[in-house]
């Protein structure tokens, strides 16, 4: 038997809420995390996170390896899901003011919402148009020129449009390791999601590119929400708005990125962003 998952906006959770770390009282909260449990098999990841995410600036995860951040990022679309030890063991993230992991929620549609880019880029081996409107494509979309309409869109949105617009039929691994990471930027917001997820999507540039990564996040930022995971402080400081500092699985200190690193509230995050231990 088919069951039919129904829209997220028709889920209501029933659990109690409790109070978030805020964003700032201009932004609503795009995600709310809530006392966030999560296990890979028997081995805690992630402890009691709780955090809200603003919405339309740039929230950075800094800590050190094993902190829990990616782990925490992927919880955003269940891509964790794709793991078969992983399970989040209590708490919720509530998207649209539902509970993402309630088994209701269509997960292709939290997807389509919530995209994500990765620490390397991962071009589809097909041409660079196609590679923009493959998602386009696969949820029924055949009109020729919307697809053109989008695809310019798409690579303009990521800076791209100048240096590939006479070489759009030619194959997407020709271009440099910057430009597949704007490709794969532009790839994820055709289908216009309302929140990316970026994880380490410098980590594998030169300072030119990642300079143009960075440029675009901030030019981003005026249209979705954007999760950025980052083991660059420098980085971290220059793009974020907020920033939330990881270890160990437990969330230690979240604040505006300007008091995390100038003046932060524990001691711990102190001698991490100051590269006393991490």
């Amino acid at each position: 038997m088919v069951t039919v998952a129904p829209a997220m906006s028709d889920i209501r959770s029933a659990a109690p809420a409790v109070p978030v770390a805020a964003p700032p009282a201009a932004a609503r909260p795009a995600i709310e995390i809530d006392r966030l449990d999560f296990f890979y098999g028997a081995a805690q990841a992630l402890h009691g996170i709780t955090l809200g995410i603003p919405e339309r600036q740039v929230t950075a995860f800094i800590g050190p390896s094993g902190c829990g951040k990616t782990t925490l990022l992927r919880c955003l679309n269940r891509m964790n899901d794709l793991i078969g030890i992983a399970r989040v063991a209590g708490g919720q993230i509530r998207f649209d003011g539902v509970d993402i992991n309630d088994p209701r929620v269509d997960v292709i549609e939290l997807r389509k919402r919530v995209g994500m880019v990765f620490q390397k880029s991962n071009p589809f081996p097909k041409s660079i148009y196609d590679n923009l409107t493959y998602g386009l494509r696969i949820q029924g979309e055949k009109n020729r020129a919307r697809l053109d309409e989008i695809a310019e869109r798409s690579l303009r949105s990521a800076a791209l449009w100048d240096e590939v617009k006479d070489r759009l039929q030619a194959s997407a691994l020709g271009l440099s390791g910057g430009q597949q990471q704007r490709l794969c930027i532009a790839r994820a917001i055709a289908v216009e999601p309302e929140i990316i997820l970026m994880d380490e999507p410098c980590s594998a540039l030169d300072p030119l590119a990642t300079a143009k990564i960075e440029e675009l996040i901030h030019d981003l930022k005026q249209r979705f929400t954007i999760v950025i995971v980052t083991h660059n402080m420098q980085q971290a400081a220059r793009v974020s708005d907020r920033t939330a500092f990881f270890y160990l699985g437990k969330l230690v200190e979240y604040a505006e990125t300007r008091t995390i690193f100038t003046n932060p509230a524990n001691p711990q995050t102190e001698a991490y962003v100051s590269g006393r231990f991490g």
